[in-house]
């Protein structure tokens, strides 16, 4: 009925019986096993833990032996295999029980996936988060996805108790009776005191605190403490962009749990929105049939984010009375966030940005040789360095590198202004006189103030300012002076964070060098106002240009509609010029359909376009034309936006958008989706992020039309939120519109439905480095070939003959390109 299986993990165990038993009468012999209820409890602990690699996935029973016995096919389990395990258990269960424990300590041979995939009772200390995650990367890599996800998903939970640890023992030490700071002798911290008793209490307090905390940790993570989970910048850096949960999803998504493949892919989505894969694979989910869409959830989601869309979301509808609550706990989560981000400045690990990591390399020799004092300073520095970073962490969304400025007091300004709608007219005062801790002067809350103060009466003179923002301020601004007078003494560096400081923290030379670092260049600070719309009209640059729509009439800043920048017969040129050497997918690694599936996107770069007209696969007049073209375009961008300022072309692509037949039925999508040009729009929040992979340097944009016949295709302007439309354009040929590429313009396209739609997309840019270095090598180029056919004429019997005024179709001809510069994607 049972026979041995060769292909079992164990045959070969059974197979050297007498071995097993030489070394089972030896451990018999040192240790003292006691049998009984104690044995009945852990043996199936231990017949569990081994399970996992001795028992096939088909086979649920917990029993290790089972894998090394084949079942015949007409024996039922439940009557056979318990009474043969009944006789073989328990008259020698003290002998089964050695055999076991002498198991766990032999690597399994032939084990498709490593030892440990059972949970470890509660009682084992905790692994470190980075060696988690390296076995469960090996287990991605073979195949295991049950262990790969039960092993990145331990390194999660990992890293995240590690964390939890160092906050709780943290905070309870500095409340331990002995642990706390002695009061320092003087305010200033340059006046003269005597040293020697502050420091005995110092000395002892700090080791006492430090013997609290290893301790803690010790309890809390297993005998090394803290010390023993350090990871890596690397791997921190991995978490921190979410990188897990992308394993998490392919290997969920090949155990068919769909439901959480898409939770652990959007989790990864939020953190990196321009991953490539991860936006391919979020638009694959989307439309298979069986997800929910309440699959797609964030579980990461910090707390105070959650509770703050939510509020906000609440007050866009009006429901002041339920946003309240969720608003004051985003203000009590943002807090608590910021305790535990300062808590974790004072790890292992300092968090340190990439410039203070190179400082800190270069330093490096020159630290090792400080004195006691010097090493303290330079080590409490870095602490305060790190906590002065912790709101702007707070206030950044996952996903992005810059923060919402001024987060506390907006938050603030949102809750003063929902309980005076609700009637809370103490909380409103309350909240008002907070925001004036940051910013002292504001006449808008001033004014809110006075208001709220008439209404209440008699009550309002014993209102005052939160009590935890307060203790933030002060906190913060105690902790700023120290840096800035480290900043004049001892040579350090500090990039204040927060625009509220005050001046008088500053001290006056530091105040001088920092109005003369935002005085170099005057771009960075206010953007030129264009010219009047009277003056305009009295510019004659071209003729036959005329200005159709201005800012007022497309309902923005810094928007213009001007036409007769072509005629039909240069439309034509450029449409063929378009269509005998426009790339698939140029400027997205040649993909074909990068913004929607419902369309073809063709581009064409300057450098591209010269380049085949000197091999003699284009027309050269269409090359030449689309160099004049764009510097026509960008001499009327300056005119009209920056006539002060020289605007420099960074890039030119001729781009072509076409309908795919069969795909335009029930359409929903969008040719391009709303966006902006230099900077990553939020429409939750309306911020606009200026940081990369955003163009961050372009200052204008345009967009010069080539023709009108097809359908859809229409360029149009929304609101912050990227679904309020605020203006829309008709494309035609010779049109030009301009307007500014920051987050005052957000636009997109509708989707182009039938036909082909051709335009021409300029950016420009005040900073003279970031200028297009192709277009000075395709002038050059156009420039030699006319130098050749110059000397050809010449030398020649004939004339060559003259293009054509619309353009005729050249000979095709294979081009080996020299040199191809990547084109940058059309924002």
């Amino acid at each position: 009925m049972f026979s041995i299986s060769n292909s079992s993990p164990l045959s070969s165990s059974f197979l050297s019986l007498p071995l097993f038993l030489s070394l089972w009468f030896s451990l018999h012999s040192l240790l003292i096993i006691p049998v009984g209820r104690a044995a009945l409890h852990i043996l199936p602990l231990l017949f569990f833990s081994l399970s996992s690699c001795f028992l096939p996935l088909s086979f649920s029973f917990p029993i290790p032996l089972a894998s090394s016995l084949a079942l015949s096919p007409s024996s039922p389990l439940p009557l056979t295999f318990l009474p043969f395990l009944r006789l073989l258990l328990l008259p020698n269960l003290h002998i089964m029980l050695s055999l076991l424990l002498l198991l766990l300590l032999l690597p399994p041979r032939g084990c498709a996936e490593p030892p440990g995939l059972a949970q470890l009772p509660r009682l084992a200390p905790l692994q470190s988060p980075d060696l988690l995650y390296a076995d469960g990367l090996r287990a991605y890599a073979a195949g295991a996805w049950e262990r790969a996800v039960a092993l990145l998903r331990e390194a999660l939970r990992s890293r995240a108790e590690v964390g939890r640890a160092r906050r709780d023992c943290g905070a309870r030490c500095a409340a331990e009776p002995g642990t706390e700071l002695p009061p320092v002798p003087s305010n200033d911290p340059g006046s003269d005191f005597s040293p020697g008793p502050w420091e005995r209490l110092l000395l002892r307090a700090a080791l006492r605190r430090a013997e609290c905390v290893s301790q803690c940790a010790a309890r809390r993570l297993g005998p090394r403490g803290a010390a023993g989970h350090r990871t890596v910048r690397a791997l921190q850096d991995a978490f921190r962009r979410r990188e897990p949960y992308n394993y998490l999803q392919r290997a969920y998504y090949q155990l068919k749990k769909l439901d959480l493949a898409v939770a652990a892919a959007h989790t990864f989505y939020v953190a990196n929105p321009k991953h490539l894969q991860i936006r391919e694979d979020m638009v694959k989910y989307h439309r298979m049939s069986g997800v929910r869409r309440q699959s797609f959830r964030d579980l990461e989601n910090p707390l105070h984010w959650a509770a703050y869309d939510e509020g906000m979301e609440l007050l866009k509808r009006q429901e002041v009375a339920a946003a309240l609550p969720l608003l004051e706990e985003a203000l009590r989560e943002s807090l608590a966030q910021m305790e535990n981000c300062r808590a974790e400045c004072e790890g292992p690990e300092e968090q340190l940005t990439e410039e203070e990591e190179k400082e800190e390399e270069g330093d490096a020799q020159s630290e090792s040789q400080n004195g006691l004092y010097e090493a303290i300073a330079g080590h409490w520095i870095k602490v305060l360095q790190c906590r002065q970073r912790c709101p702007g962490a707070v206030a950044t969304r996952p996903g992005q590198n810059s923060p919402i400025s001024d987060f506390l007091p907006s938050q603030l300004w949102q809750l003063q202004e929902a309980h005076a709608q609700v009637g809370n007219l103490s909380q409103a005062v309350e909240n008002a006189l907070s925001i004036l801790l940051f910013y002292p002067d504001d006449e808008a809350v001033k004014g809110a103030l006075n208001k709220y103060q008439k209404l209440l009466g008699e009550q309002s003179p014993d209102l005052s300012a939160r009590e935890d923002i307060r203790h933030f301020v002060l906190q913060s601004l105690g902790e700023k002076k120290l840096l800035y007078y480290a900043m004049v003494h001892l040579g350090t560096s500090f990039k204040d964070p927060d625009s509220w400081t005050p001046d008088d923290v500053i001290p006056e030379e530091l105040r001088k060098k920092l109005r003369e670092d935002q005085e170099k260049r005057p771009w960075d600070s206010k953007l030129p106002e264009p010219e009047s719309l009277a003056k305009w009209r009295d510019i004659q640059f071209l003729e036959g240009v005329t200005l159709t729509q201005d800012a007022g009439q497309l309902n923005g800043s810094e928007r213009a509609v001007l036409d007769g920048l072509l005629t039909p017969a240069e439309c034509e040129i450029l449409l063929q010029l378009a269509k005998d050497a426009a790339k698939m997918g140029d400027g997205y690694r040649s993909r074909r359909s990068p913004h929607t599936p419902h369309e073809l996107f063709e581009g064409l770069t300057v450098l591209r376009a010269a380049q085949l007209a000197r091999a003699g696969a284009v027309n050269k007049h269409g090359a030449k034309l689309l160099l004049e073209v764009s510097e026509r375009a960008r001499n009327l961008t300056q005119a009209y936006f920056s006539p002060q300022w020289p605007l420099h072309l960074s890039f030119t692509h001729l781009v072509c958008r076409s309908a795919i037949d069969g795909e335009q039925e029930q359409r929903m999508d969008l040719s391009h989706p709303v966006h902006a040009d230099n900077c990553l729009l939020d429409p939750y929040s309306g911020e606009c992020w200026k940081e990369p992979p955003a163009y961050t340097y372009r200052d204008y944009s345009g967009l010069l039309y080539l023709n009108d016949d097809f359908q859809g295709g229409d360029l149009f302007f929304t609101e912050p939120d990227a679904l309020t439309v605020t203006a829309q354009v008709r494309p035609q040929c010779g049109r030009l519109v301009a307007f500014s590429s920051g987050g005052e313009n957000p636009h997109g396209v509708w989707a182009v439905t039938k036909g082909r739609r051709c335009t021409l997309a300029l950016w420009h840019t005040w900073a003279s480095e970031h200028m297009e270095q192709d277009r000075a090598e395709a002038e050059m180029l156009l420039r030699e070939s006319d130098k050749s056919e110059e000397g050809e004429i010449s030398s020649g019997d004939s004339s060559p003959e003259p293009p054509s005024v619309l353009g005729r179709k050249p000979q095709q001809a294979r081009l080996e390109v020299r040199r191809q510069h990547p084109a940058r994607e059309e924002l």
